[in-house]
């Protein structure tokens, strides 16, 4: 298995990664992102894509963002989707991958990284304690941006 980090030559790759993320977190109207989306994506220095192939196809993917912040001069990283295909689940595709995010942080000067996680989802919450993460009490506000301020 290889752990790949998405460029622009990866086109074809980040869309299966993509479309295998989609299954695992059962989003029944996913949609084939346009080609031209998909290079926009793969050219931001401030998204971290991520897919873990092995025998030719994504088992894994990863989603990170590059966070300047304003307390500090630096950048944090957010990983907002790790997905890993069932058949590939509890095989070290999880860890591998947050090994490699974690490495390319340190690599660009990066010190902390951080995941929100639903507190329902008792599997997603073992994985993350299993791979080193400490638990913050926090509660995440949802907005829609219709409708704003009514």
């Amino acid at each position: 298995m290889d752990i790949v980090r998405l460029g622009s030559a990866d086109i074809e790759l980040a869309q299966r990664t993509f479309a295998m993320m989609a299954v695992v977190f059962e989003d029944l109207d996913h949609q084939p992102l346009h080609e031209r989306y998909l290079v926009e994506l793969l050219t931001r220095p401030d998204l971290w894509l991520y897919a873990a192939v092995a025998e030719g196809r994504p088992v894994g993917g990863l989603t990170a963002h590059a966070l300047p912040m304003t307390r500090t001069e630096s950048t944090e990283l957010l990983t907002y989707d790790l997905a890993i295909r069932s058949d590939w689940q509890r095989r070290g595709v999880g860890r591998a991958m947050i090994a490699r995010l974690l490495e390319d942080g340190a690599a660009a000067g990066i010190s902390e990284m951080w995941v929100p996680a639903d507190d329902e989802d008792a599997h997603a919450l073992e994985f993350y304690r299993r791979t080193g993460g400490q638990a913050q009490p926090v509660t995440i506000f949802t907005y829609p941006t219709t409708n704003a301020g009514a």
